[in-house]
């Protein structure tokens, strides 16, 4: 990516990268670690969640056009990648938890976690009970777990535990057979579709194949 010819909007005005308790577990790491560039999309998409700007003319495969924005469109962000393939280490949130209070930030937007089992040895909570001390709100992610009970992550009571949000209307596409039947399915992104059943909704991953004259759907679920 040749970034001389790139235009910004000046939105991201701080990046940084904590690697060293990853690099101590692991062993060391290669030179393309050590940067705050988001390799998977993850951190730029929670990221655009929690602030980015007014975008036109967006659409889910031509379904829902409108205008996009994130819960803060206005807000300046700067970006703190503790993660890494391998996953997170406590050394490396809580060196990013202290980074982002010497930096003056007013919003810490937490997009990672697991089941909290004790307060006083989780570090997403004892990182956020730093930055409470320090006048700064804490938002932290519920999990990808549930809806059964005791599967919500980040339950400290400082911090705000903020789940999912769902809309009120469906993406639908149709699947036609060859007697001529017509099935509706909930339509979510490219042979993606979303089953529900009785409230509860989980993601497919669908293929078609047709054997011995009739259509077979293979599935692999993801609950979310």
């Amino acid at each position: 990516m040749d970034i001389t010819n790139c235009s910004t909007n000046r939105k991201l005005i701080g990046a940084r990268a904590f690697y060293k308790g990853y690099e101590a577990y692991v062993g060391k790491l290669d030179a393309s670690f050590y940067t705050a560039r988001d390799t998977i999309g993850h951190g730029s998409h929670t990221l655009s969640t929690a602030g980015g700007n007014f975008v036109q003319g967006v659409s889910v495969y031509g379904n829902g056009n409108g205008t996009a924005k994130g819960g803060s469109p206005k807000a300046h962000v700067a970006a703190y990648k503790v993660c890494w393939k391998g996953g997170c280490s406590d050394a490396d949130v809580l060196a990013g938890f202290e980074a982002a209070i010497s930096d003056g930030v007013d919003v810490l937007s937490v997009s990672l976690g697991m089941k909290t089992h004790n307060l006083f040895t989780d570090s997403i909570s004892i990182g956020s009970f730093h930055a409470v001390v320090n006048g700064i709100v804490v938002v932290a992610s519920a999990g990808n777990s549930g809806p059964y009970f005791g599967t919500v992550s980040n339950v400290a009571p400082w911090l705000f535990t903020v789940a999912a949000s769902t809309i009120d209307r469906d993406f639908t596409s149709y699947v036609t057979l060859g007697d001529n039947k017509h099935f509706k399915v909930l339509y979510f992104c490219k042979f993606l579709y979303t089953l529900c059943v009785k409230r509860f909704c989980t993601c497919i991953q669908s293929f078609f194949i047709w054997r011995r004259g009739k259509l077979l759907l293979l599935v692999e679920v993801y609950t979310s």
